[in-house]
């Protein structure tokens, strides 16, 4: 996945430039060709709930990012959709042995997901009601090894947000060229050195000039660096944030680009001794991977939003944020009200855009967007994930372009929310119509 960066001396500029259309990256629109998820009752949370979990989950211990917008008296329930995420980098002596103890724990649970382990620790992003999503969390938690892991848990709306259970070894707990076993990633020294969410919107808010001189260590020479995908800041990020140029992350660069690539990348001419890069990415995981590499390419003063985005927002609301948080799975966006609702205005759309931003731009016209979630080309042979208006949609009949149109595996337009399921479903419909 890629990142971006803006490079700061002094204060930020607030206006946001009009990005340029995303490359049409197979790869990730393939991550979302996957089989339409069954509906459920629609999960929502009040405070009791919120309670519920907590004495579910290790008395409280874990980051609850779940929130309520039922009412008070509304009786909690186990069978409300939730979907967790965490990772952690400790050393696991035998992981297969690790992933038939986790396997065997999850027989007969509800959990859909991707649960991967090896040498260097676990990455977990799943779905599943709260009593078997969060008993495995409590189950994990037990274990020394996992016994501080930071926990973010959102609301799945619709049921499972994934369409199966992975639970395996693997290699690489995220995608890199090169693979990350090699990095000294059981070094927290070597890792960003990671800021709460608090002491993040402060620094954010300094640049901005707000109540300058009362926070410290406020540096006028640093890097916010967005190490995410393109398409992901076109429908949220940082104030300030420039759109990241490359769209894979296992091929970001930043720090290590060649002559003929350094107008792209932000750190090409960075003091590597004085300049503070600021990183964020969803949940974390990529900052503390790629700090590592530019730690052991001499920059020292290295920091990362602690938790991502997604525990940034639970904690601070939108502030300084703007739009909504691209997610890998079935949702595609979560409006930063499903993480901290007290913090946002009520309105009746809450992944709206207002007319006056500059980003969430239609991939095929260039105008605004209205909702903040991404679609799949109807040709199943393109599955371009591209952000798309609601005049194009219809012309185009759900494809990307014009040549998509007559493409022979083409799905049909879906409405609302809904994601495309198997191939098999269209054909053989086409073939009973016929």
């Amino acid at each position: 996945m890629g990142g971006g960066s803006a490079v700061i001396t002094g204060a930020l500029t607030p206006a946001l430039s009009i990005p340029t259309l995303p490359s049409r990256s197979r790869s990730i629109g393939k991550l979302k060709d996957k089989p339409l998820i069954r509906f459920q009752r629609h999960s929502k949370f009040c405070s009791a709930t919120l309670s519920h979990l907590k004495r579910i989950v290790n008395n409280g211990k874990c980051d609850i990012s779940a929130q309520c917008s039922l009412s008070e008296a509304e009786e909690p329930s186990e069978d409300d959709f939730v979907v967790v995420n965490f990772y952690h980098f400790v050393f696991i002596k035998n992981p297969e042995t690790e992933v038939a103890r986790h396997l065997s724990f999850l027989e007969g649970l509800d959990i859909h997901g991707r649960v991967y382990l090896n040498e260097q620790g676990i990455n977990a992003q799943y779905s599943g009601p709260s009593k078997d999503a969060l008993l495995y969390v409590k189950w994990l938690r037990e274990d020394y090894r996992f016994s501080d892991i930071l926990v973010q848990i959102s609301p799945a709306f619709n049921g499972h947000a994934f369409p199966k259970l992975k639970l395996r070894y693997k290699s690489s707990l995220l995608q890199m060229e090169g693979g990350i076993l090699h990095l000294p990633l059981l070094d927290p020294s070597m890792r960003a050195t990671p800021i709460p969410p608090s002491k993040w919107r402060k620094r954010l808010e300094a640049v901005d000039g707000i109540d300058d001189a009362s926070h410290e260590n406020c540096s006028s020479n640093y890097i916010l660096l967005d190490v995410r995908n393109g398409y992901e800041w076109d429908i949220g990020h940082f104030s300030g944030a420039q759109r990241p140029s490359v769209d894979c992350f296992r091929s970001t660069s930043f720090g290590l680009s060649p002559i003929q690539n350094v107008a792209s990348d932000p750190l090409a001419f960075a003091d590597k001794a004085n300049t503070d890069i600021l990183m964020y990415c969803t949940g974390g995981i990529r900052c503390d991977v790629y700090s590592t590499i530019l730690r052991q390419r001499g920059f020292q003063n290295v920091y990362s939003l602690k938790g991502g985005v997604s525990h940034y927002l639970k904690n601070e609301g939108p502030a300084k944020w703007i739009g909504n948080l691209f997610v890998f799975d079935s949702r595609l966006s979560l409006a930063p009200s499903a993480y901290k609702p007290e913090a946002i205005v009520k309105a009746a759309r809450s992944e709206e855009v207002s007319g006056s931003n500059t980003f969430a731009r239609c991939y095929i016209c260039g105008s605004q967007v209205v909702e903040l979630r991404h679609r799949n080309c109807a040709n199943l042979d393109c599955n371009l994930l591209f952000l798309c208006c609601t005049d194009c949609m219809k012309d185009l009949r759900g494809c990307c372009c014009v040549s998509c149109i007559t493409a022979p595996r083409l799905r049909p337009v879906l409405p609302g929310h809904q994601r495309y399921r198997k191939w098999h479903v269209y054909r053989d419909l086409k073939c009973k119509v016929s």
